[in-house]
């Protein structure tokens, strides 16, 4: 069975940029996105929600929230679903903050993509 992805991220075309390349690249079903995080606590905490990978960006759109919320909210997931974030203000400090919250990865958007995917592609061939 394919792993399932729910995808967090504000701008439209990185999203589905990202949809697609987790189909193409690693064979990972998109099962949700949201733009916000109360959307995205919404679904991702919804009892019957069927999801492997959460993938979240920080910065959501103007007054819906952050990436940072919606980690918060994952904290009492299921111990098989992983919380990575990926966006494009991955600093140390960010990092430590995305890890205290219980992230299982950061990947910065501008220079780690192509890591995410490999790193998801390993995970989906298990």
């Amino acid at each position: 069975m394919p792993l399932k992805a729910f995808v967090v991220e504000d701008n439209p075309a990185v999203r589905q940029g990202l949809i697609e390349a987790l189909a193409e690249l690693a064979g990972i079903e998109t099962a949700g996105e949201a733009s916000n995080e109360h959307a995205a606590v919404a679904w991702l905490t919804s009892p019957g929600r069927e999801w492997d990978l959460a993938i979240i960006d920080l910065m959501l759109e103007p007054g819906g929230g952050s990436g940072f919320g919606v980690l918060r909210a994952l904290r009492s997931r299921r111990a098989r679903q992983l919380a990575i974030v990926l966006t494009g203000t991955a600093s140390e400090e960010e990092r430590r903050e995305c890890e205290l919250l219980g992230s299982d990865r950061v990947f910065d958007k501008s220079m780690e993509t192509e890591a995410m995917l490999t790193y998801l592609q390993g995970l989906a061939s298990r």
